[in-house]
């Protein structure tokens, strides 16, 4: 059966070192004949989420920006993937602002069920992940249905393009990719 699959690259940089273990995830999804769906937020304008709480009687956020569209797409995915640079030994800012607009999902008929994260850091410790990965999964255990299905860890990527000195980390992303 095919996957409705959406990755969202929260980096602003381009050609960033997540960017690029999400388009292996995306190559290998595709390669598996899942529908495949690549959202960067380069350019994007998302705004604070204002705690008003209004989505959760109406579905909808008050606040008109591009973050709206990409909660409609979260919603109608099977999959979603999250790649992001670490920065500060925690998610991107602008992974953790998108994450908080979610809200109109909570009482939303969703489709996600698995949930994927592509990290990259300067420090080439593993543990300087899991910040981002507790991070997220606060986000998964307001979804009963989803789990976290798996993590690329990218360390030791410092400088635009540096990921593709780890071959083992590409491969990595494009394996979880492949069997979604």
């Amino acid at each position: 059966m095919n996957k409705k699959v959406l990755v969202i690259s929260t980096t602003l940089r381009k050609k960033g070192n997540s960017d690029i273990l999400a388009d292996y995830f995306l190559k290998g999804a595709e390669e598996s004949q899942n529908i495949v769906e690549k959202v960067s937020l380069v350019n994007k304008k998302i705004e604070f989420c204002k705690g008003c709480l209004s989505c959760q009687n109406t579905g909808k956020c008050i606040i008109k920006d591009d973050a709206n569209e990409i909660i409609e797409k979260i919603k109608n995915s099977d999959v979603v993937v999250f790649s992001t640079p670490i920065y500060f030994y925690e998610m991107a800012g602008q992974m953790k602002t998108l994450l908080d607009r979610t809200n109109p999902l909570f009482p939303s008929e969703y489709q996600f069920k698995d949930i994927y994260l592509l990290a990259t850091a300067a420090d080439t410790d593993e543990r300087a992940i899991d910040r981002a990965i507790m991070g997220l999964e606060g986000w998964i255990e307001c979804f009963e249905n989803s789990r976290l299905k798996g993590v690329v860890r990218g360390v030791g990527a410092d400088v635009v393009g540096s990921i593709k000195r780890y071959e083992e980390k590409l491969r990595e992303a494009y394996e979880l990719g492949k069997n979604v």
